[in-house]
């Protein structure tokens, strides 16, 4: 009986391997947008069958980041700003909403506390703040994250964390700037502010505003920064 259930988990183990390896390759620019490649060509790489990276490679499919390309093997899904943009209007509506709900009086008794490991983060010190574009980015996606959960509505973050995930590529390609970096501390600030000062108005303009300059920003991405950068981490 053991073996015959190990038997049936072991390619469901494979095809998840296989499914955390190539989304990171995606999100990290190993896999940028445009690629394309063969199911034998990522089987050879990952050392496994192709049984398990065809059902990977549907799943990240469903998902949208590739396209099947019955002769060509797959394509990487290049970058689509209308589909962007709706992502990033989705979390400015989710979490303007959170902001509103975490300023509510007697909703949330005690805010400081539901914030605080955000405040430890972007209330510092300017000589302590990271220029690692990188790490800050990851810093940022769950500031943003953070903020919803606090709102203490579990599926609303769910649906919050797969837009976040949508366009966490490009995310990253926003912290290359390091007038962004600090511009994004300032504000983070200035929204932790408000929200302690219960001024839900204050800090869900704050927010939206933040929201459309990243978005602006998103906009201005071309591919070959894209590529540069993928060139930068590689060397």
């Amino acid at each position: 009986m053991d073996s015959a259930f190990a038997v049936i988990d072991t390619p469901r183990s494979l095809a998840d391997s296989a499914y955390g390896t190539l989304k990171h390759d995606i999100l990290d620019f190993r896999l940028a947008p445009g690629d394309r490649f063969t199911e034998t060509e990522i089987a050879e790489r990952l050392r496994v069958s192709r049984t398990p990276v065809r059902e990977a490679l549907f799943r990240l499919e469903r998902e949208g980041y590739l396209e099947v390309r019955q002769r060509n093997g797959w394509l990487v899904k290049p970058l689509d700003f209308d589909t962007l943009d709706h992502f990033y209007e989705l979390r400015s509506v989710l979490e303007i909403a959170a902001v509103r709900a975490l300023c509510a009086p007697g909703q949330i008794p005690d805010p400081l506390r539901a914030l605080q490991p955000l405040l430890d983060v972007w209330r510092v010190d300017p000589a302590q703040r990271s220029g690692n574009g990188e790490w800050l980015a990851e810093l940022d996606e769950r500031f943003h994250m953070d903020l919803v959960a606090a709102a203490g509505n579990p599926e609303i973050a769910r649906v919050h964390r797969a837009a976040t995930e949508r366009i966490r590529i490009v995310r990253r390609l926003d912290f290359t700037q390091s007038e962004r970096i600090d511009r994004t501390y300032a504000e983070h600030g200035a929204i932790l502010d408000a929200i302690l000062a219960r001024d839900a108005e204050r800090a869900a303009a704050l927010l939206q505003a933040h929201i459309g300059d990243s978005q602006a920003a998103v906009r201005k991405i071309t591919l070959h920064r894209l590529y540069a950068t993928r060139r930068a981490q590689a060397a």
